[in-house]
This record gives C-alpha cells, sequence and structure tokens, in this order.
C-alpha cells in the first residue's frame, strides 16, 4: 500500500522563534504549511472570512480597505474571552479546510515529510488525528516577553496578556515529542534542526501502512 504522509506539527509560544526554526527546515528542502500565513490570507482584503467577521463583530473590526484590523481586534479578544472565542469558531474551521487542500497538493505529496506550523497547537487540539509529532519552539518566558515587545512595539502588560492566554510553558514541554532550544543563542539552533531533520526523514522512510 502507499506510503503514508509523516506530519511534524511545529508549535511555541509567542516569540519563541517558530518562524525562524521553521525557515531552517524549509531550507533543508521541508514543505511548510504555515497556519499563520493561512490566518492571516483568509482574514485580508477579500479573505473568505471577512463577511463573517464583519457579521459578527461590526465594519469597525476592518480596516479602511477591508481586512481584520489585527491591533484593534488583537486588544479586544485578550481582554474579552467571549470574543476570541466567537472569533476562533469563525477562523478555525476555514484554517483546518484550507491546511486539508494544502495536504493534498502535489508538493505536500512529493515530500518526504510535511511540517505544519501551529502556534496553538495544544490550545486548540484541532489536529490531534493528523500529526505523528510535536515539536515544540522553546525559551524561557521572559525571552518571550522582551522579543514579542521589541518587534511589535507591544507594552509589557500586552505581552504578558497574551501569554497568559497560551498553555503554560511546562505544559507545553510535557506534549512536546522533541523540542528545540531557542533561548537566545542563535548558533545552537542549527545543530538542533539538523539532528532532528534527519530524525524525520529516517522515520518518515519507515511509516508505511502494513
Amino acid at each position: 500500500m502507499a506510503m503514508s504522509k509523516k506530519i511534524v506539527a511545529l508549535t511555541g509560544g509567542i516569540g519563541s522563534g517558530k518562524s525562524t526554526v521553521a525557515g531552517m527546515f524549509v531550507e533543508r528542502g521541508v514543505h511548510l504549511i504555515d497556519t499563520d500565513a493561512i490566518a492571516h490570507a483568509i482574514s485580508g482584503v477579500g479573505g473568505r472570512a471577512i463577511d463573517a467577521i464583519c457579521k459578527t463583530f461590526g465594519n469597525e473590526a476592518l480596516t479602511l480597505d477591508g481586512a481584520l484590523d489585527r491591533v484593534q481586534m488583537r486588544a479586544r479578544v485578550f481582554r474579552d474571552a467571549d470574543a476570541r472565542r466567537r472569533l476562533e469558531k469563525i477562523v478555525h474551521p476555514m484554517i483546518r479546510d484550507e491546511v486539508a487542500q494544502a495536504l493534498a497538493t502535489t508538493a505536500a505529496k512529493n515530500a518526504p515529510y510535511v511540517m505544519l506550523a501551529v502556534p496553538l497547537l495544544f490550545e486548540t487540539m484541532g489536529y490531534r488525528g493528523q500529526i505523528q509529532l510535536a515539536l515544540v519552539v522553546d525559551c524561557p518566558v521572559r525571552v518571550q516577553t522582551e522579543r514579542v515587545m521589541k518587534r511589535a512595539a507591544m507594552p509589557m502588560a500586552e505581552v504578558e496578556g497574551i501569554i497568559t492566554t497560551q498553555i503554560s510553558r511546562s505544559l507545553r514541554l510535557q506534549l512536546a515529542d522533541d523540542v528545540v532550544s531557542n533561548s537566545g543563542d542563535m548558533s545552537s539552533l542549527l545543530p538542533q534542526v539538523l539532528r532532528l531533520h534527519e530524525k524525520y526523514l529516517l522515520m518518515s522512510k519507515t511509516v508505511q501502512c502494513v
């Protein structure tokens, strides 16, 4: 029978360095499906989620050009749990549908394995039946906070609010199959990625339907 496709989920807290690590895997020929990029696409100008977002939250949730106002909505959902749930109810099923379509492409089918980047992998658990391994990019909460404040020019209180809505670092590490440590020494990242890439290549060759 045909070989099963191995899917490695990449996750981590905000500011942990997921994009940097994902890029290193992509440089090695890994096929990446990025749910964050999908979320931006469906909530951008003309995106498939825009009508539902507008009906649920009103025109004030959109920018002048008709995209989701991310700054305004981010502030809203992190102070209002009900608003966050309503937004997730709109976008999460659409993202999963887009992921399913992406997994069915020739590029995904021909890749030795697929890396599925899901920032809220453990919070949503919507991909439990699809993935074989969960790879966590980890760093101390202090480092997360400093990175996000610098990158997004956000106040500390807002960054800390976002972090508290995600699962704890300790629980994320407990749920991980593999971990990349990204505490600040960039030179240590590549050896970790190379080791895991070789591991996943080997495992992908042995995952077959019987």
